[in-house]
This record gives C-alpha cells, sequence and structure tokens, in this order.
C-alpha cells in the first residue's frame, strides 16, 4: 500500500481529523496533509511515533512498522 494511503487509513480507523492526527503525533496538520497526499515522508523519529501510536490505539500497522525498521537500517 502507497505511504499516503496508509497514513490515511490509520487516522480515519482512529477517527481523527488530520488536524486531530497532528496533534496526537506531534507534528502540524501541514505535515499530515503532504504525508496523506504522497508529498512528503516523516523523519525516523516520527516514524517511531506514528509506530508508538498506533499500537497505543490497537491500530494494525504492520506495513508502517515494517517501513519503519526498513528505515533504521
Amino acid at each position: 500500500m502507497e505511504f499516503g494511503l496508509m497514513i490515511k487509513d490509520i487516522r480515519q480507523q482512529c477517527y481523527l481529523s488530520q488536524q486531530a492526527f497532528a496533534d496526537e503525533i506531534g507534528v502540524s496538520f501541514t505535515t499530515v496533509n503532504r504525508w496523506e497526499k504522497s508529498k512528503a515522508l516523516p523523519n525516523y523519529q516520527t516514524m517511531k511515533r506514528l509506530v508508538e501510536y498506533c499500537k497505543r490505539c490497537n491500530v494494525k500497522c504492520d506495513e508502517l512498522e515494517n517501513c519503519w525498521k526498513e528505515a533504521k537500517e
């Protein structure tokens, strides 16, 4: 799945607006919007926060976690 669609899917599973999701992750609304449009990618630290947020919310994010692990290596 394309990264932007993954982020949007995770956000929607949490029933959050882009602004609320951005607040939870600690980024701006514009950042989330750019991710969802596949115009930008999160850095390593932000990717880690995304994976941790998914785990806290019990949202399945295997593909996202795989992307994060690949970025670590």
